[in-house]
Parts: structure tokens; sequence; C-alpha cells
């Protein structure tokens, strides 16, 4: 069982960095790409970043190439996001996801639905 955990949201102030983190405390998510997504209040679900399961493929949003970073530890079982330069768009709950229903492990999938395993999510506010 894959249960994923975020952490690391809160209010911050315009331009101010924040690193969101992502476990599993269940199976580990080693050998799972990864992604995290966010939603904000009345709008849909939309993709973030994405990482393969060895790291090598990264894929980002255009809303946010250049101030994300998402990477990953196996160590520690945990993938991060890095948010730099964060503006009030980026207010929104981020959450993560792991497995992708086809098996594909070595690509980065950006819909929402071709992930298995879902966190909670993590609140990130952003004050102007």
């Amino acid at each position: 069982q894959v249960m994923l955990v975020e952490s690391g949201g809160g209010l911050v102030q315009a331009g101010a960095s924040l690193r969101l983190s992502c476990a599993s405390s269940g199976r580990a998510i080693g050998s799972f790409p990864v992604a995290w997504f966010r939603q904000a209040p009345g709008k849909e679900r939309e993709f973030v970043a994405g990482i393969s399961w060895n790291g090598i493929y990264r894929s980002y949003a255009d809303s946010v190439k250049g101030r994300f970073t998402i990477s990953r530890d196996g160590a520690k079982n945990t993938v991060y996001l890095q948010m730099d330069s964060l503006n009030p768009e980026d207010t929104a709950v981020y959450f993560c996801a792991a497995g992708t229903r086809s098996g594909d492990t070595s690509s980065v999938k950006t819909q929402g639905y071709e992930y298995l395993y879902w966190g909670q999510g993590t609140q990130v506010t952003v004050s102007s």
C-alpha cells in the first residue's frame, strides 16, 4: 500500500521560497514516477512538475519553469518540490501523486487520471 504524505506548505510573501516534501509511509515509491499537481479555489487541478523513477526525466508546467525544481531522494523515499520566487498565482493546495496506471516508469505523465496514488495535499498561500 502506498500512502503519500505531503508537507512543507505554508503562508509566505511574494518572492519567498518553500520546499514541499512528498513521502510514502507505506510501500516505497522509489520505483514510481511522481508528480506534483495543484488546485486553486474555483479552478481545476493542474500539473505542476513530474519526475521519472530514476530522476532522469523531469517535466514542468510552463507557469513554473525556471522557478520550481522537482527532485527525489531514494534513500529517504521522498520527492521534493523546491519553489522559488513564489507569487500569489501559486496559491493552491499542492498534491503529490505516484505510480501510473499504464505501469510506465520512465516518462512523466502530466494528466492526473494517469496516477494511482495521491496524498491529501498541503496548502500554499502566497500573499502580495
